[in-house]
């Protein structure tokens, strides 16, 4: 007997506990602390023919979105006639996985009783990849690190051991990656025994009468939305720093009767350094902008991203082609929500935020004991990878959250396990008062950090920061956000990206961006006002400039934080 619609909504709520279950298993077994503490993965299950069903709520919308092009790519490459029980697959083909070779994507097979019914995949960036470190420095993807094609990790059951001493012949941290590679598989192998028991509970034999039930209502629910959008057409551009010359994002945007097309043409072409973007990722980030402002309830898998067409010529730096060096694609694909919202709000006014800091303020620290320590001190080599955010922008209705990564949606690490990894100091970690631009609502905060290393350590210092030159701007009337800010303690100044030597007994002193502001300042709630102004959000400069505070409101802030009350 066919299960009824009730039946099949109980199991599509399973299948995202199934993969969210999947998720947390990856967290907990990781390695990598970009993967444990920032949540940097995506996990997924897929049916036999390669559509994703359900995405784990834990991840990223640019992992779990490329990654749902990606199981065709395995299915292809290995070919349906040597998928086996037992097999696990793996890549870091950053234009049939992810993105970019420090990005690691398994696929398993699923097999109900003999017979193959559906794909887990799951993704976590790890920390190095050998070749010239996680960085913007390289010419070509050749130099990025080792690049593992798509292939068998394990056949049958038996793990490929030559591919094992490949790996750690070729890397910095061999102990680290060969631990996240069986974490990969082993978050698999989670979700695959608990579809398998959803499937005995449920009396299934394949995943297709599920699988029809997901993906064509979840289609039909995203068209709906779509078709009740004004039929416009809108063009948007926003610069953002590149490397050593500025990058032009160019977005048109087109509402059809059924689907949305985003065309990047017009936009910057290749860059020489490590920033460009394969179309993948790209697509995957314009996807989650359009999906967050009209469909923002509705599921994500196949067939609610499908009514989203992407295009963008090759060449250009968001359909970078092979050997292009890729790296850090991130920073640019992490601002094609903000360029597609740029569009967008042309058509649909009073809908998407400002512009926030777009791409992650993350940087990596390949740290060494320094000439001059002692050498009989402890001073050791480490590889050390933090995420941090900016600001996010204003949104129409709300102020933007303060060091929130937006669009990526990955967690902020701690400073203690940071320090833990390395022997890294963080001597400062706080948020940045004024870098929110002004506005009805205000941008969120960035932040403050200042990072050195032990005594006896020198280090190199992977800058990938942006808004250095081109800070986040304002919507509707809304004044920009903060931009960054990087230098060295003794004043010398550093470049926003590449590999920069530090030594021993410096710092390194960042001021992560803001995100822009909303509306007009004067529209501001005054209330908000003397708020932010007692939270320390604002100074009493900046509410008197730009939102018109009177003294005597300021004044009276100030003696109830003296005392103690809250405002």
């Amino acid at each position: 007997m066919k299960p009824s619609n009730v039946s099949f909504q109980v199991m599509w709520n399973r299948l995202i506990s199934v993969v969210e279950e999947q998720a947390q298993a990856l967290v907990r077994t990781a390695f990598s602390t970009s993967v444990r503490e920032a949540g940097d993965l995506s996990a997924g299950v897929y049916d036999a023919q390669g559509r994703m069903l359900a995405q784990a709520v834990t991840g990223t919308p640019g992992h779990v979105n490329a990654m749902a092009d990606a199981v065709a790519h395995f299915i292809r490459r290995i070919g349906r006639q040597d998928i086996f029980e037992g097999d696990i697959y793996i890549t870091n083909d950053p234009w049939e996985g992810t993105g970019h070779l420090h990005d690691i994507t398994m696929v398993t097979p699923s097999f109900h009783d003999g017979v193959l019914v559906g794909f887990l995949a799951c993704t976590a960036h790890i920390v190095d990849i050998g070749g010239r470190g996680f960085g913007a420095d390289a010419h070509s993807v050749y130099e990025e690190g080792l690049y593992i094609p798509i292939m068998k990790f394990a056949a049958r059951g038996e793990v490929d051991e030559t591919l094992l001493h490949i790996v750690r012949g070729n890397v910095r941290e061999p102990d680290q990656l060969i631990g996240d590679m069986y974490a990969l598989a082993t978050c698999n192998e989670i979700g695959h025994r608990r579809l398998s028991d959803m499937m005995d509970e449920f009396r299934l034999e394949s995943l297709e009468g599920i699988a029809g039930f997901i993906l064509e209502n979840s289609h039909r629910a995203t068209v709906e939305r779509i078709a009740a959008l004004p039929r416009k057409e809108a063009s948007d551009s926003m610069t953002v720093d590149g490397f050593d010359t500025p990058i032009t994002l160019a977005v048109r945007l087109s509402v059809k009767s059924d689907r949305i097309l985003v065309d990047f043409e017009g936009t910057s072409g290749i860059d020489k350094k490590g920033i460009n973007c394969p179309f993948v990722y790209a697509k995957a980030y314009a996807c989650y902008a359009l999906k967050c402002a009209i469909a923002p309830d509705i599921p994500n898998n196949h067939a609610s991203l499908e009514p989203f067409e992407v295009v963008a010529p090759e060449g250009t730096i968001v359909n970078a082609v092979h050997p292009a060096p890729v790296a850090l694609r991130h920073i640019i694909g992490h601002f094609v929500p903000d360029a597609v919202y740029g569009a967008l709000d042309k058509i649909l006014p009073g809908v998407v935020p400002a512009e926030g800091a777009g791409c992650l303020c993350n940087f990596q620290l390949s740290l060494r004991p320094s000439p001059e320590a002692p050498a009989s001190g402890a001073a050791r080599r480490a590889e050390v990878l933090t995420f941090n955010s900016g600001g996010s922008g204003a949104r129409p209705e709300h102020d933007g959250l303060n060091a929130t990564a937006f669009p990526s949606g990955v967690m902020t690490m701690p400073v203690e396990a940071t320090e833990h990894t390395g022997p890294v100091i963080i001597w400062r970690k706080e948020l940045r008062p004024d870098s929110g631009g002004a506005g009805r609502q205000r941008g969120g905060l960035g932040q403050y950090m200042e990072i050195g290393a032990a005594r006896g350590h020198e280090f190199d210092f992977q800058a990938m920061f942006d808004r250095i030159r081109h800070p986040a701007r304002g919507r509707s009337g809304g004044q920009p956000g903060a931009p960054t800010t990087i230098a060295r303690d003794d004043g010398t100044p550093m470049r926003g990206k590449g590999k920069q030597f530090v030594p021993d007994g410096r710092k390194v002193m960042l001021a992560f961006p803001g995100g822009g502001g909303y509306g007009e300042p004067a529209e501001r709630d005054s209330a908000l006002v003397r708020r932010d102004l007692a939270r320390g959000y604002i100074s009493a400069e900046t509410a008197a400039r730009d939102y018109g505070l009177s003294a005597e409101d300021i004044r009276a802030v100030e003696e109830a934080a003296r005392k103690g009350e809250a405002f």
